[in-house]
């Protein structure tokens, strides 16, 4: 990139296990963008928080002879994505059930935050 800060991108995932064909692009672009020098922070909110059990990211599938959404998480880690989840009032959390790479649950107000302070938000 030429500036000399890296800009950030917040991509807002939405799409879950009933729309399985959507839930690679948002890391694929995340992993993308990060090689490119920006600074991503992916947030599931929504039925993507779904994304963030390793049982749903180990056994989903957005091409039947694709890899899962786990391998196209773990690219984006890789490459230095942040990753959030949004924390639905009242919904307990098996904290135990969650994938690794996930780095922090966060909530609405912080990601309604995040849309006004980052540069570029997309919504895959």
């Amino acid at each position: 990139m030429s500036n000399t800060t890296a800009q950030r991108v917040l991509i807002v995932v939405t799409s879950g296990p009933s729309t399985a064909a959507r839930c690679a692009a948002p890391f694929y672009t995340a992993t993308l963008l990060a090689c490119m020098d920006a600074q991503v922070t992916v947030f599931l909110s929504g039925e993507a928080a779904q994304l963030a059990q390793a049982e749903v990211a180990d056994n989903l599938y957005a091409a039947a002879d694709g890899e899962s959404v786990r391998h196209f998480i773990q690219q984006a880690k890789s490459a230095g994505v942040r990753l959030l989840m949004c924390r639905a009032p009242g919904l307990v959390i098996d904290e135990s059930g969650l994938i690794p790479e996930l780095d922090d649950i966060a909530s609405g107000g912080e990601l309604a935050q995040m849309i006004l302070e980052y540069e570029k938000v997309l919504s895959l």
